[in-house]
């Protein structure tokens, strides 16, 4: 599996891969479960290796650690996945 950052750095920088209809997956460890957000709503600080940023429902900017990154769909199919392990979410 290759790491998330580098996954992230294809899709903005291959235009080839970057074709499509990405949703990014990241664990909310007070809902206690995977939130799924299209990373065009995603905010990339330059420079940045360990948050993303996005706005919640509630107009909230919340950072986001890439280690909190569950799952990657493209075009509604899953591309990279990553297991749950409760030590990374306390």
């Amino acid at each position: 599996m290759i790491p998330i950052q580098e996954l992230l750095a294809r899709i903005r920088w291959d235009e080839a891969f970057a074709k499509g209809d990405f949703v990014i997956g990241y664990y909310d460890r007070v809902a206690e479960m995977v939130i799924q957000v299209p990373l065009r709503q995603i905010h990339f600080t330059p420079g940045d290796h360990f948050f993303f940023q996005i706005t919640d429902p509630h107009g909230s900017i919340q950072e986001i650690p890439f280690h909190r990154v569950r799952e990657v769909y493209k075009n509604k199919e899953l591309i990279w996945h990553r297991e749950h392990r409760d030590k990374e979410d306390q």
